[in-house]
Formats: structure tokens, C-alpha cells, sequence
């Protein structure tokens, strides 16, 4: 039937596709119009065919055939996971109950700051727990805490259950407070994780070392670069662990690996795909004889760089969205943040919605039922192989460089980071890239709650998530920079808050007037534009002359006053309305007309467009009107 059915389309080459869109783009430049850049640093081509899937060796393995492209297993079951903080054991253990009963299936522990669980708080935190059937994790560790490691495995010996059936992680990362702090205790940090290894042996499914790649993406990086360097992480272990004695299949038994999942859907399902099939060749150059040793264990949590403080509720989607790219993509563990995450501890109604998102994707969507769906797709393919050849030129050029260390103490790392977060950052200012919500499509009646403070929108990733890692005592001289997250919301909220917190309440009135279908657009172009700063936005429909509109405008009080019409009837209007207008409002003109220089020479200087740096342009506003930055 297929057959047949193929005999009826005749195969179309690909010169007559580009014959046939060349015609389309009608003399447009190819490149600019349907290419698209990545921040990865490679360009994605408006479509593949199939004769761009020749020459990837890894198209046609089965799940859990190395170099594990298409997933470890062969099954999709990955684990429910939710963070639950432990100062008070006993409270955290009636918590995890409760949550096994609401589709949680593993947990992760935040431990107490520098104080090890005893082997009675694990028998209280972990009271009805079946270990050899529900996974946990603790973060939060450090040398300080290697008894924690060390009582929690008395406490799995005196359970008289299989050792090989107990699923556990620790979060042990000498390379952590470098990265977050700019300091390395080097001896210390490694002689802790010697210690942990060695504890942990004889335990074959828990884990001990995170390579913690989550920073990268809470600090604007690529998903080539949180790839990359993840590697090298990865890399720095299994090198130093091999000096001190190690062989290589046990210490790739102890790491994990822990990635943010970003908003860039495909991109996102590639990276995962990308990072099993690079680790293994990882692991087998350092001499690994094949098999479980080269799978990497993924713990993915959904990206807190694209939560947003203002229209919360938009996070929603964005953590649905980089929820089924991490299902899809086959990770092992699976951490959804609730949409409040960003400004508030998490409450009952946003875990719970958080929780129904995986749930959801279980139960009614069964997106566990199906091992790497996106496997034959030419796009994620290539998007895959594209990303894995980057990660991987990446990853040799800091090997060649001395590795994870020294690339860090030279500022390598840090600078490739800050050059893709900087041109994020740019896109967002100008709009060429959308937060929805919050540099675009604007809540116009959202006013910051009482619990939004200056500090909540210009912070580091919270210690809720077991990030922020103090160095407990090692204080260097020689300390570089560290990486610094941030959200990409972060400017727009501070802007937000500051018109927020002014005691103002700021208006611009769009005076609209001429051609209808002209002056509507520029009028919702303007009120987006301004209610990104929480200046609030007084539309109108379109005024029967700029006499009728100037009346109404003086009358609202606004403090701007903003001409939406066509650019052909600026030249006349707009000298006119600023005449009549005089100093009680800021005239601002909607569009970049043709008649720009002219008006400028009639003394009218404020312009908004599409070409505008929105962030820098109402910034200029927001001092006119006398509201003071935060």
C-alpha cells in the first residue's frame, strides 16, 4: 500500500525546492530571510530532506545502543521529581507522603547548611519511603557534609534491601564554588569526593559527583556552551579521580549530570539527545570498555533564566513547553518550577500545577509510552548533529587549553558566556527577541504585589534550588570572576517596579487621527511599548481631527501624549499637535517616518519605532517623568 501510495507523488529534488522558493523570496536575500542564526554559533536551513541524514553514523541505533542518542533504556519512564527542604526531617517526611500520593516518584532533599544528617534523621526523613522503589537526592553538599553521604548508607545497610535496587544522588562539586564564587580549595574539595567514591563503591546506582551544567543556562550561555562545558566538568572528574587511583568505570558510575531545559523547544530536545552520545565517547576515550559506565544520568530542572516576576502566570506555558522537550528527549529525573518560583516561596496551588504539568504528560498525553519520538525527524537530527559537532569543537579547544580549571582561572569560559548572554540581552532590549509578558505584550493593569522587591528582580538563582554554595571557610587571594546568573526579565522587571514603587502613576494618551487602519496599529505598536515600563495606556479609537485629540489628551492629564497616524500626515500634524500641546506633555511620534529629519528641525525629538532599544528608550521616559531607577 505504501508503495503504491509513494508511486503516485514523484520525488521533487531539492534544486526544483530552491527554484521554486528563490521565486517566492522575489530578489530577498535567502540567507537573511529563511536562515536561521543560532546563538550556538551554526545556522539552521529552512528544511532538510533525507539525503542530509547521510553520513550520521548514530541514525538507525535502537534505544540504549551506544552512543545513546536515542536514550540509556529502552523505555521513557523518567521520574516526578519535587525539592523538598529537610531542616526539619520529620515535617519533610509527611511532605514526601503526601506527595507520593499526588504523582511524585523521587525526591530531592535540600540539606541543612553545613550540618550532616545523622543516621536517625534519615531513618525520620525517610519513614515509609521504599528506597529500593523511590529515588532521592540531596543537594547542598559539601566537604563539610560527607557524613551525611556516609550515614545515609548505614541507614540503606540497616534496611536489609538490595544494595543495586536504591537509587540515590549527592551533589558533591569541588568545581561548584568556582563557578559560583570564584574560588577553588582544590585539595579540600577533591580529597571530599575521593572520600565519596570510595564510600560509595559498593553501592551501584548512587551517585555522588553532579556535574552541575544548570549555571550556564541561569547565566545566559548557549545550549552549545552549557553542553560543552559540561563536558569538560565531566571531564575534569574522571581525569582527577583516574590520578588519584580510580578507574574510569567507577567514577563514570558516580556523576550525574544536571541541565537547565531551556525555552528553545527543538533546540533543547537536540542538546539532550547531543549530551548522551558525547559522554560516551567521553567516558570510552578515557579507556571505558563500554556499557552502562557511558550513560550519562540526566537530572533536568526547567530554566529559572526564563521565569518572569510580572505576568507570572505566562510561566505556566513556559514550563509545560521545556517540560515535554526534556520528556521527549528522554531524561531520567524531571523537576518542573512552579510559576511563583521566581519571586516567592512556592505555595500549594503553583507545586501542585507544576506537578499536573509531568502528570499530564504521563497520564493523558503518554509521553512515557514512546522512546524517542523525535528520532528520524531530519530536523532534530541535524539539529542534533549540528549541536553535538559545536559542543564538541568546544569542549577539545578547552582540553587543548589545560581543561575545566585552567580555561575558568584564565576567564575562557566566563567570557564565551558573557558574549552570548550580552547579544541575548541586546535582542531582548530591541525586541528582537520576545518575554511574553514582560519586553512584549505587557499585562497594561498588572501593578508589582507588596512581595516584589528590588532584590527579588536582581538575584542569583535562590538557595531553595541548592545553588548557592558558600565556600565554608576557603578564602583565596587568588579568586577570579564568577559566573553570575540572572533572569533575562530582570532589566524590564527593574524598570517595571521603579515606575511601581514611584508613588506615580504615569499615562500616555495615543492621540489617533487619519488613515484608521494606520493609526490602530501604531496605537497598539505605542501602548505595548509603554506599558512595559507600567506606564499606563489610555487608547482611543481614532479622533475625528488633531484638534478634537489634542482637546482630549490635555484634558486626561497624561503626561505623553503619542501621534498614531500614517507617516504621510505627520509632516503637517505633528508640528501642529506640539504647538498645541506645548509644555504640558511629552509629544512623542509613533513610526520612523520619512519626514523624520524635518521634524526634528522643528524642534520634535522623540521617536519610537521598531528600530528603538526599548529598554534604554524608556529609561529616558521614565526620567522625564521623574521616577528614579531602582
Amino acid at each position: 500500500m505504501a508503495e503504491k501510495l509513494f508511486t503516485e507523488f514523484p520525488p521533487v529534488s531539492k534544486a526544483a525546492w530552491e527554484e521554486v522558493i528563490t521565486k517566492d523570496l522575489k530578489g530577498a536575500d535567502y540567507e537573511k530571510k529563511l536562515v536561521w542564526k543560532t546563538y550556538d554559533g551554526f545556522s539552521v536551513n529552512p528544511y532538510y530532506r533525507a539525503e542530509d541524514l547521510q553520513g550520521l553514523k548514530y541514525v538507525g541505533k535502537n534505544p540504549g545502543e551506544f552512543p545513546f542518542v536515542r536514550g540509556t533504556r529502552q523505555n521513557n519512564r523518567w521520574y516526578i521529581n519535587e525539592s523538598l527542604c529537610c531542616d526539619d526531617p520529620a515535617e519533610a517526611n509527611s511532605r514526601a507522603l503526601v506527595l507520593l500520593t499526588k504523582g511524585v516518584e523521587s525526591f530531592t532533599f535540600r540539606l541543612p547548611e553545613g550540618r550532616p544528617l545523622e543516621t536517625a534523621d534519615f531513618a525520620t526523613l525517610l519513614k515509609g519511603i521504599a528506597l529500593d522503589k523511590v529515588p532521592v537526592g540531596f543537594r547542598g553538599c559539601c566537604p563539610k557534609t560527607v557524613g551525611t553521604l556516609v550515614n545515609f548508607l548505614k541507614y540503606v545497610d540497616s534496611l536489609g534491601i538490595d544494595r543495586d535496587a536504591v537509587h540515590a544522588t549527592f551533589d558533591f562539586s569541588p568545581l561548584r564554588p568556582l563557578n559560583k564564587r570564584g574560588t577553588f580549595c582544590e585539595e579540600k574539595g577533591f580529597n571530599a569526593v575521593i572520600e565519596c567514591v570510595k564510600a560509595a563503591a559498593p553501592y551501584k546506582n548512587v551517585r555522588v559527583i553532579e556535574v552541575g551544567a544548570y549555571i550556564y543556562n541561569s547565566c545566559g550561555a548557549s545550549s552549545t556552551q552549557e553542553l560543552a562545558f559540561a563536558l569538560s566538568q565531566g571531564s575534569e572528574y574522571l581525569s582527577r579521580l583516574s590520578e588519584a587511583g580510580f578507574d574510569v568505570e567507577t567514577i563514570a558510575r558516580k556523576i550525574y549530570f544536571h541541565f537547565a531545559v531551556g525555552s528553545s523547544y527543538f533546540m533543547e530536545i537536540a542538546k539532550f539527545r547531543a549530551a548522551r552520545m558525547l559522554w560516551a565517547n567521553v567516558v570510552e576515550d578515557y579507556g571505558c570498555a563500554g556499557g552502562c559506565p557511558e550513560k550519562m544520568l540526566v537530572y533536568a530542572t526547567t530554566s529559572e533564566y526564563n521565569l518572569t516576576v510580572y505576568d507570572s502566570y505566562v510561566n505556566m506555558l513556559r514550563g509545560t513547553t521545556e517540560a515535554m522537550s526534556a520528556a521527549i528527549a528522554g531524561v531520567d529525573y524531571l523537576e518542573v518550577l512552579p510559576y511563583d518560583f521566581a519571586f516567592k516561596v512556592p505555595g500549594e496551588f503553583s507545586s501542585r500545577i507544576a506537578r499536573n504539568v509531568q502528570n499530564i504528560l504521563k497520564e493523558e498525553a503518554r509521553f512515557d509510552k514512546v522512546v524517542d519520538p523525535a528520532a528520524g525527524s531530519y530536523y532534530v537530527e541535524m539539529l542534533t548533529d549540528k549541536i553535538a559537532q559545536a559542543a564538541w569543537d568546544l569542549f577539545r579547544k578547552v582540553e587543548t587549553a589545560g581543561g575545566y580549571v585552567a580555561q575558568f582561572k584564565a576567564g575562557f569560559i566566563q567570557s564565551e558566556i558573557k558574549a552570548v548572554s550580552d547579544k541575548r540581552d541586546r535582542n531582548y532590549a530591541t525586541r528582537r527577541d520576545t518575554i511574553l509578558g514582560t519586553n512584549q505584550y505587557p499585562n497594561f493593569l498588572e501593578k508589582a504585589a507588596d512581595v516584589i522587591t528590588k532584590e527579588i528582580v536582581s538575584r542569583d538563582i535562590p538557595t531553595c534550588m541548592g545553588q548557592v554554595v558558600k565556600t565554608h571557610g576557603c578564602h583565596r587571594d587568588d579568586a577570579v570572576e564568577p559566573l553570575r546568573p540572572y533572569r533575562a526579565a530582570e532589566a524590564f522587571e527593574a524598570l517595571r517596579l521603579a515606575t511601581d514603587r514611584s508613588g506615580k502613576e504615569p499615562r500616555a494618551f495615543m492621540l489617533t487621527f487619519g488613515n484608521l487602519a494606520m493609526c490602530r496599529a501604531r496605537a497598539q505598536f505605542s501602548s505595548n511599548f509603554f506599558a512595559v515600563a507600567g506606564i499606563r495606556i489610555m487608547d482611543n479609537n481614532r479622533f475625528a481631527s488633531i484638534e478634537e485629540g489634542v482637546k482630549a489628551a490635555l484634558a486626561s492629564g497624561a503626561e505623553i501624549v503619542v501621534a498614531c497616524s500614517s507617516d504621510d500626515e505627520y509632516a503637517e500634524a505633528v508640528p501642529e499637535i506640539a504647538r498645541l500641546i506645548g509644555d504640558r506633555a511629552i509629544v512623542v511620534v509613533a513610526g520612523e517616518p520619512a519626514c523624520k529629519e524635518e521634524l526634528l528641525s522643528k524642534g520634535i525629538q522623540n521617536f519610537i519605532s521598531v528600530k528603538s532599544n526599548v529598554l534604554e528608550t524608556l529609561r529616558g521616559y521614565q526620567e522625564k517623568l521623574g521616577i528614579k531607577p531602582l
